[in-house]
């Protein structure tokens, strides 16, 4: 009987000492986990169809700086709708980005050296131009004389995308 009290007794001591022990902890001072924001700033910049290394990355770098400045906006956009302002960028990730280039009447494929993405990509957008023949049971028109055709403009883009992390403060 002694020893069943005795166990008792000593179970009973572990269970305060535990639940004090719970208590003080619940009690000790924590952190709250920081508040961000994190963003994708976007940007399109024009490119030269055959661009030097130079003039590519040149082209890249300006279209990372309007990015950047796009996640700026957006963030503080963010943050003003949660009732807060942002701090200085605490994390800043390069996405890499992608050239394409078009024409009024073909594919066209860039031809410039590649800046130095995170990733490469160079992409050809196609323009569909009207079925070309003649409809069943139409008649040819007398040919005319070829006169000469304006060269079609060919445009090429450069799209960069720069992932940001603020502080909310």
């Amino acid at each position: 009987m002694r020893l069943a009290l005795a166990s008792v007794a000593g179970g009973a001591v572990a269970l305060v000492a535990a639940s004090m022990l719970g208590v003080a902890a619940a009690e000790a001072p924590t952190t709250a986990p920081a508040r961000t924001v994190s963003v994708v700033g976007v940007a399109s910049v024009p490119i030269e169809l055959t661009a030097s290394a130079s003039q590519a990355n040149a082209a890249y770098r300006q279209g990372m700086t309007v990015a950047i400045t796009d996640g700026q906006e957006k963030a503080a956009f963010l943050a003003a709708k949660a009732g807060a302002t942002v701090g200085a960028a605490q994390s800043i990730s390069e996405r890499g980005g992608d050239i394409s280039c078009s024409s009024e009447e073909q594919y066209v494929e860039y031809r410039g050296e590649q800046p130095d993405f995170a990733t490469t990509t160079a992409t050809s957008v196609p323009v569909l131009q009207g079925a070309k023949g003649l409809a069943p049971g139409a008649r040819r028109h007398k040919a005319r004389r070829p006169t000469a055709k304006k060269a079609a403009a060919v445009s090429c883009t450069l799209r960069t995308s720069v992932g940001l992390v603020y502080p909310l403060v």
